[in-house]
């Protein structure tokens, strides 16, 4: 979706937890040594045990997601009993997982033991705090509705007034109300200003990130619109389709509605996937500074007066335009130009057909340098794409990036565009250039519906392997 202001609290929400983590083993250890008169053996002062635990956090995290703390829908009720239910779980499944790794390494990280308690205790309550603060100033921003995702309601049902009434009385859900496509008689009276006649007049109008549907009525016209858009979409079920398992089950206010992902790359998600690609791309710019310098050194010699890199017009998320850095590989003339520009330019326009049909490629493409040939073969001429990587241009895994003029060759252009295009990807370690342009478009598709922290890796290690044995290298 194109307005995601739940990263932002996501990312808040880690750090606070992190942070109220630490400051609950600094309490638990001033309660113990200060407060409980009983006997203690400390050799660490307060900090220094404190910080000592920090190596911790990344378990308690990992708990805290697979308890679904992290999770949108825990932050969309009212109450806050289930999240407090759920924070006690972590405290208790956190200092139980320290216990177990304590008792097989022996490495004493609770030297009295009777500070599991006081860090059980103190990690909920400072959890809470912590977390109401996040809470709070989320709010207090939501307030004012501009940072809040513009949403409108579509659908003839009594949820089409029961979720208008809730997303305009509660700011803190993050919403904001712009309009809605019903009959007069299921919007409330005071709400009634913002009705639209028809979808279409309403997108256009009030431009909006969300979109609820309410009814079963053309349900894949206004899913296909919000997937066209980048936009979110919800479809507010009946009693009947409760059990349905075609998304994720979230509660507005007190109406249960299914959120469709177009992707699972959203908010925990994309932080993952961003902090990952920061460290591979450092990871990866150190090992290969020195080939790149080489590379550049060969480009400069072979045509001095010729760019060694140069920055290619590429189409990532959400149909945003980036400059993505290759190594030349061409002759300089035509580096700038499409595969249609180029073969017309030289006069021999016939190879754009070939060049389509055989997915992208033809045997002996004149456009490209003998140095260019062994770039391409070796994918050395994609490194200088790390710098792209690292700036969060693209990912280091992801959909090929498409040129501009490419798109009217996808069907599901929409699609391929709801996530960052890649360094590699799915169809690159499936063939690389040996397969049909509709097999990667395929790949693509389903990497985007499919994503996992275990599926990037899986393309990475396989790249890799792609790489080295040049398979399917022109």
């Amino acid at each position: 979706m194109k307005k995601d202001t739940g990263l932002i609290f996501h990312i808040f929400l880690i750090l606070g937890d992190a942070i109220a983590i630490l400051l609950s083993f600094l309490v638990a250890y001033l309660a113990r040594t200060h407060l409980d008169q009983r006997p203690f053996y400390f050799e660490a002062e307060p900090l220094e045990f404190a910080f000592s635990m920090i190596w911790l956090l990344p378990i308690y995290i990992i708990i805290m997601a697979a308890l679904g703390l992290y999770k949108k829908s825990i932050f969309l009720r009212r109450g806050r009993w289930p999240e407090f239910g759920r924070l006690l779980l972590a405290s208790i499944i956190g200092v139980m997982a320290i216990i177990t790794y304590d008792f097989f390494f022996h490495i004493d990280l609770f030297p009295v033991r009777v500070m599991a308690v006081y860090v059980i205790l103190t990690c909920f309550i400072c959890l809470c705090l912590f977390r109401g603060a996040v809470r709070a100033i989320r709010a207090h921003a939501l307030k004012n509705r501009r940072t809040a995702q513009r949403a409108i309601i579509i659908g003839n049902s009594k949820n089409t007034e029961y979720l208008a009434d809730y997303i305009s009385a509660f700011p803190e859900s993050g919403f904001n109300l712009v309009g809605v496509v019903s009959s007069a008689k299921y919007i409330p009276k005071d709400l009634r200003k913002k009705q639209y006649s028809s979808l279409k007049e309403a997108l256009r109008r009030a431009k909006p990130d969300v979109i609820f549907q309410t009814d079963d009525r053309r349900t894949e016209y206004v899913y296909r619109q919000a997937e066209s858009r980048h936009l979110a979409y919800y479809f507010v079920p009946s009693s009947a389709m409760l059990s349905s398992q075609m998304g994720d089950l979230e509660l507005i206010g007190d109406t249960p509605a299914i959120f469709v992902r177009i992707t699972p790359l959203i908010g925990s998600a994309r932080i993952i996937k961003r902090l990952s690609d920061i460290i591979i791309s450092l990871l990866a710019l150190v090992v290969t500074a020195i080939p790149m310098l080489i590379i550049w050194l060969l480009e400069k010699i072979a045509a001095p007066h010729a760019p060694a890199i140069y920055a290619s017009t590429r189409l990532s998320r959400y149909n945003q335009k980036v400059k993505i850095y290759k190594f030349r590989s061409m002759v300089p003339e035509y580096s700038s130009l499409t595969p249609e520009e180029a073969f017309t330019k030289m006069g021999k326009p016939e190879l754009i057909k070939k060049y389509r049909e055989n997915g992208d490629q033809i045997p002996n493409d004149p456009r490209i340098t003998k140095l260019g040939k062994f770039l391409r073969a070796t994918s050395l001429d994609e490194l200088p794409q790390l710098i792209n990587v690292l700036k969060g241009d693209i990912s280091m895994v992801g959909p090929r990036a498409l040129m501009p003029g490419e798109l009217h060759h996808y069907g599901d252009r929409s699609l391929l565009l709801s996530v960052k295009s890649g360094l590699t990807g799915l169809a690159q370690v499936s063939g690389r250039r040996a397969i049909s342009f509709e097999e990667r478009r395929a790949l693509d598709i389903y990497y985007i519906r499919n994503w996992s922290i275990l599926l990037d890796l899986q393309i990475l290690l396989r790249t890799v392997t792609a790489v080295i044995l040049r398979r399917g290298a022109e």
